[in-house]
């Protein structure tokens, strides 16, 4: 079916407000597609969006996209006979607030939805507006058109807001009066963002006499949802926005130099942070002074179980947009206690590192 393609267009280039995903729309002679990338080029998610050229009776490429958009079967297009290319001018993508999935929307709405969860690998591609049925090529958007609405007029409307002048210090404004509430007078504050989405700062809550160590927090994680989450549950609210904290006795300037990689990490590797979990220390000339022999962190919303004396300020009650804000405390911990956790959970490590009388106060 069809003769041999006659060339490639591409109707739309665009990388995430977060540099982690990238849309590339291409349109040849016999079809168009979109496909979702990583911040390495690779394709995550192909979707078809149209024929333009007779449908094929039945699959002819075995599910695969072998170097081009294959042309959908009859049974899955609502146009069989193929339609006219779309208008490139009229193209435009609207990243979804967590950065991991994307909507196409032209001059006659939603075109397409590629959530986070879609994986081509596990037979989970994208939704299209011209798709009939599932196929492994694109699925029905019309059936679940409701439900994606509404997020993508969120998407729409955050980005909007990201872009008014006064957004970032609302954000700042709502974290730091919170800290000021609740861990005490606030000291150094520093800028560990590194040129793109979202934006860090770092608050130092100096050691006092009551507390001898001196805490130091994000502010700005909280402005923007983690990605992921939707892979693992229907309502993210809960575990959706956090910020990091770090109690230690070592200078400030020296210990704050962690969060240059891991303020940010959750939307540059597209994951999200949550109680117990452990993230790989990203090795890096900048902290290795204070790193010593850790190899990972551990995350924690209560570290009081472990050893540290004077207990952690209680930073729970902060909402943003509506979701409630956790504060995790970092605990360094080495590589073989990373494999540790790994091989069996965080809980069995916690319990470990109790029975050293590890502390959860960096040194």
């Amino acid at each position: 079916m069809g003769g041999p393609v006659t060339g490639i267009d591409v109707l739309l280039d665009e990388i995430s407000p977060y540099q982690s995903r990238r849309v590339v729309v291409e349109c040849d002679s016999h079809t168009t597609a979109a496909y979702l990338l990583d911040a390495r080029g690779r394709i995550r998610v192909p979707v078809w969006l149209a024929n333009h050229e007779m449908a094929p009776a039945t699959d002819e490429s075995g599910g695969l996209f072998e170097g081009r958009a294959p042309l959908m079967p009859e049974a899955h297009t609502k146009h069989p006979p193929g339609r006219p290319r779309f208008d490139p001018s009229c193209l435009r993508a609207v990243w979804f607030e967590e950065g991991d999935g994307v909507a196409l929307v032209d001059e006659e709405g939603l075109l397409a939805v590629i959530p986070g969860w879609a994986e081509a690998d596990s037979g989970l591609p994208g939704y299209a507006r011209e798709a009939i049925g599932r196929s492994p090529y694109a699925w029905e958007l019309d059936s679940v058109r409701e439900q994606l609405w509404p997020r993508v007029v969120h998407a729409e409307a955050y980005w909007d807001w990201r872009r008014a002048s006064g957004a970032w210090r609302s954000v700042q404004r709502t974290v730091l009066s919170h800290l000021d509430r609740h861990a005490g007078d606030p000291g150094h504050y520093w800028d560990v963002s590194d040129g793109h989405p979202p934006l860090l700062r770092v608050s130092e809550r100096p050691a006092t006499a009551e507390r001898p160590y001196t805490i130091l927090s994000t502010v700005g994680m909280c402005g923007q949802r983690m990605p992921t989450l939707d892979r693992y549950m229907a309502d993210t609210s809960e575990y959706a926005r956090v910020e990091l904290a770090l109690a230690t006795t070592m200078p400030a300037h020296q210990a704050a130099r962690i969060f240059r990689w891991i303020g940010a990490f959750p939307w540059r590797a597209v994951t999200w942070f949550g109680h117990g979990h452990t993230v790989k220390w990203l090795d890096n000339a900048e902290d290795r002074a204070m790193r010593g022999g850790a190899g990972a962190v551990l995350l924690l919303s209560d570290p009081t179980m472990l050893t540290g004396g004077a207990p952690p300020p209680d930073l729970a009650g902060l909402s943003f947009q509506g979701d409630p804000v956790h504060w995790l405390w970092m605990v360094p911990i080495t590589r073989p206690e990373h494999l540790f956790a790994k091989e069996h959970d965080s809980a069995t490590l916690v319990e470990k590192l109790v029975a050293e009388g590890r502390s959860w106060i960096l040194a």
